[in-house]
């Protein structure tokens, strides 16, 4: 299969050198990921990694009463299931598509062997330590930080994403994400939208003021934003 215009849609992969870009265009797989998809569940062993393309994956803990909540976001500039690879074969969150698109996918065993060469390795390295970073940052995030504050976020780093500034995305998925309330998403959203930074309607959120979106979030998005700027410098722009 002919991957090569999509290749270079991805910050990871678009970052290997030329010799691992070489081996590896072959066994990388063009899928199709829809809404809702779940790439992997909580303590399954993975099949594959994805490397998104126009996708973003969000990374979900989900308690045993079956709430949840967002931990990273995943799209053009990283990997879904860095398990495989630091050797853990399986994780406790849950990966969810939450913005449809398509990805690259590598099966289980590629990834494994690809990770002992140096170069694959040191990238990969430096991805998990942003991700690490995200991780934290949301962590924070959400425990001190209002809800208008944690939707800007998590509409920044969702935009950073994708091309364009609007994303599909019911209240309710939003809720859930955030692991709150859809009341509280609706209060949030209709703050922002009063205050002339989106247009909410029927699950379409139009950004119409960045700059005002990121003076109105709180410190966590440029932390994130900072850091995979720091780690990946050569990874596709936002």
């Amino acid at each position: 299969m002919d991957v090569g215009p999509n290749f270079e849609a991805n910050g990871l992969l678009a970052a290997l050198p030329e010799t691992e870009r070489a081996r590896w265009i072959a066994q990388l797989e063009c899928v199709e990921m829809p809404l809702g998809q779940v790439l992997y569940e909580s303590g399954t062993t993975l099949s594959h990694v994805y490397f998104p393309t126009t996708a973003i994956v969000s990374l979900l803990y989900v308690t045993e009463s079956g709430a949840s909540a967002e931990i990273a976001v995943v799209g053009r500039e990283g990997i879904v299931g860095i398990s495989l690879f630091m050797g853990g074969e399986s994780t406790p969150s849950r990966a969810v598509v939450q913005s449809a698109g398509q990805g690259l996918r590598l099966s289980a065993q590629v990834i494994k062997d690809e990770f002992n060469r140096a170069p694959v390795l040191h990238l990969l390295l430096r991805y998990t330590q942003a991700l690490i970073t995200q991780m934290c940052q949301t962590a924070v995030c959400n425990r001190h930080h209002s809800l208008d504050q944690q939707l800007c976020r998590w509409l920044l780093l969702s935009l950073d994403r994708l091309d364009g500034t609007a994303l599909v995305m019911t209240q309710e998925l939003i809720a859930n994400m955030l692991g709150v309330r859809r009341e509280g998403v609706t209060e949030a959203a209709v703050k922002l939208q009063k205050s002339g930074l989106i247009h909410y309607a029927r699950g379409h959120i139009q950004v119409i003021d960045r700059p005002g979106l990121e003076r109105r979030s709180c410190e966590c998005y440029a932390v994130v934003k900072n850091e995979y700027d720091r780690l990946l410098p050569n990874r596709v722009a936002a």
